[in-house]
């Protein structure tokens, strides 16, 4: 019953970091770690591909071993959080605007103490 599904899981999380690689604000590294996380408790044929892959095996394998992310994912993904606040803060009605300031300070704040690769 679990290999289903994490099998699904990691399809879904690969989906989703494809289609990351193509729009700005969703991240795609996140989504492969988990796929990767995913296959390699419902298919080691895939979970090698993912490790194989130019892109995303560096990554992949620096968090598995490290926790580690590369300063350019640190600098994206707080870009990212910047202009979620900026978002927030144009069309969001008090105190509603303080909910993506605090997100953005706490997983920011844990990003960039994670391991440089």
């Amino acid at each position: 019953m679990r290999r289903p599904f994490y099998l699904v899981t990691g399809l879904l999380s690969v989906a989703l970091g494809t289609i990351g690689a193509f729009l700005p604000l969703l991240p795609t590294v996140p989504f492969m770690i988990l796929a990767a996380f995913c296959f390699a408790r419902s298919s080691p044929a895939l979970e090698r591909r993912l490790l194989d892959h130019r892109h995303f095996g560096p990554h992949i394998r620096r968090w598995r071993e490290k926790g580690a992310i590369s300063r350019r994912g640190k600098k994206a993904a707080l870009a990212a959080f910047a202009f979620s606040i900026v978002l927030a803060l144009l069309f969001s009605p008090f105190p509603w605007f303080l909910v993506p300031v605090a997100a953005a300070l706490i997983g920011g704040t844990w990003i960039w103490t994670r391991p440089e690769a």
